[in-house]
Parts: C-alpha cells; structure tokens; sequence
C-alpha cells in the first residue's frame, strides 16, 4: 500500500473531514492556475485538522497548508502530498470585542463590523481571502491594518494550540511571526474594535470598494499587487533620493513606482500579463500558468536589482514549486 493510500484510509476515521485524491488546486486560487494536490483535506473542526495532520506525517507525506488561496501560485505539476484547509467559520462579538474563526472570509469580517457599528476594518473591504491569511501578512489599506486589531491570536505550532498577544505577532509591514514559521497554523483571533456609526462607515466602506474594484476587477483572476511597497525609511539613500515627493504615500513608496520605471507595463509571458494600468498588477488573461507567473515576477525582480540594487519583495506565496523551478 503507498503513503497515499495509507493517509486516505486512515482519515476515513476522522469526523468533520473531507479527503480527495488528485484535487485540483487551481480552483482554490485567485489565479486559477495549478495542477492537483495528491490529497485535498478540509474540514472545520480544529480537532479533526490536528488528526489529519499528524496522520500525513506520520506516514511520510510532505504537507502544506492553505487559506482562501488570495495569495497562492501552485506549481503547475501540483503538490505531491497532502494540501490541509481549515474551513472553520464564525464571527461572535461581545460589545467591541469579536472572536473570528480564521477560516471566515475577510470581507464578511468587514461588513459583519460595519453593520454592527464596530470601526477598524472598513478600509480593508474588498480585500479578498480568509481572516487567517489577512492576519499571516498582516493585510491592510489606507494606512491602516490588522496590526490594530489583533489582541490574541490562536494557533497550533505543530505539536500544541498556543495563544499569543497581538505584540507577539511580531506584527510589521504586510509581515507576521507566521511568516518565520509557516508550520504554525492560525485557528482563531480576538480582536478589539472601536465604536462608530454604520452609516458613516458603510458610506467609507462603499466608496473604497468601488476604487478597489476599479483597480481589481472582481472577475480578474490575480492575487491583487504582486510585490510588497517599500518603506521610504528602509531604502539606501541613494535610493531615497530620487524617488519623487508625491510619490510617497504615508512614507511607503509603491513598488509599482519602481516598476514602471523599468517597463513592467504590459509585459506578458503566455496568458499571465502585467496590467496596462498598473505595474504592480499581474493577471491570468486566460489560460496562463504558474510557470509563466514565475518568469515575469523573476524578469521584474531582476531588472530592479540591477537597476537599483535592491529586492523587491512578492507577496504571493508558493506551492508545490521545487527550488530553482
């Protein structure tokens, strides 16, 4: 009997579980690209996730773990071992307090807080993906972000269910703690939200969603902006210098300025393209792949390292790619 079989068989003993062999993974991405996990594992309870975890390692399959794919590129080839999703779903509040389950879809975190008069999330509407993702990269908009928010956090470290405070997070610039160690699978979140008025913040919430949609058309299969901005305080002087004063926003410069400036607009290789409209906008026009995502993100990379000697840094994480691929 192979490992595969060996996991399938023994999660038939889990309840609360979904497994399927030969899942492929592309529908659980915003770029709709990627070939088939060997199994595909969801469920939403905490207790069956921690079992079939420990079940795939145990037998020897390599695991992964994903949220609500915002941010993915899966190989094209896939991932040969066990993809884990935690589906867990739920938003309860207590006053300004709300305890989020970190499976629930960010944006229905947002309008829940906006119709309940509860203000810190509005700017992130239109945001796509899960709580769980928004609190690993630390998403926000309009200078704000889940930094505010995060009182504690609950999450398994591989071995137990640990709680830190939101300044054990480590909590930076679209970066967390859970970034250092991608072992470590974040099930819940308390947040504390300020008092406001749903009026005003749904009128706040509609107007950014209707920028955002502009910018990132709902249909458009991308994962938003592809690289990282860049904190005006953290580049070389040189650098620094010549970036024009208008072009700094709450002192971080936009990696679409520094993109631009090296011909990043419509480039495409096969159906992946950069839009016309904005170089930080890579999209899947059709029929791309992971591969042709990767060529250009590395094409850019290059051509800002050589022209100014710094890295530019993806957002977008990957899945199933083998080192050099």
């Amino acid at each position: 009997m192979n490992r595969i079989q060996a996991v399938l068989d023994r999660l038939n003993e889990v309840p609360d579980l979904s497994a399927r062999r030969d899942a492929p993974l592309a529908p659980c991405t915003r770029f709709g690209i990627g070939g088939p996990a060997d199994i595909l594992i969801e469920t939403p309870n905490t207790g069956s996730f921690v079992r079939a975890l420990d079940i795939a390692r145990s037998c020897g399959v390599p695991t992964t773990v994903i949220g609500g794919g915002t941010n993915l590129v899966v190989a094209d080839d896939g991932y040969r071992g066990a993809v884990l999703k935690l589906t867990s779903d739920f938003i309860e509040s207590n006053g300004e307090t709300i305890l989020v389950a970190a499976g629930t879809v960010l944006q229905n975190l947002v309008d829940y807080t906006v119709d309940h008069g509860l203000r810190g999330l509005e700017t992130m509407t239109g945001i796509p993906g899960s709580v769980g993702g928004a609190i690993y990269g630390n998403a926000g908009a309009y200078g704000h972000s889940m930094m505010e928010r995060v009182s504690f956090v609950s999450f398994f470290d591989g071995e137990k269910v640990r709680n830190f405070s939101g300044a054990e997070c480590g909590f930076d610039y679209r970066t967390s703690i859970f970034k250092s160690h991608k072992d470590w699978i974040i099930f819940s979140a308390v947040l504390t939200m300020l008092p406001g008025d749903s009026a005003a913040l749904r009128e706040t919430a509609g107007r950014i969603l209707d920028t955002r949609n502009k910018k990132y058309p709902p249909a458009m299969k991308c994962a938003g902006s592809i690289f990282k901005n860049f904190l005006l305080r953290d580049l070389p002087p040189e650098v620094a210098a010549i970036v024009p004063p208008n072009a700094v926003i709450e002192g971080k410069v936009p990696s679409a300025w520094f993109l631009e400036q090296v011909g990043a607009k419509g480039m495409r290789a096969g159906d992946i393209r950069v839009a016309d409209y904005h170089a930080n906008l890579i999209y899947n026009e059709g029929h791309g792949t992971a591969r042709e995502v990767a060529r250009i993100i590395r094409e850019l990379k290059r051509r800002i390292r050589e022209r100014w000697g710094i890295a530019i840094e993806e957002e977008v994480q990957y899945v199933g790619f083998r080192e050099n691929s």
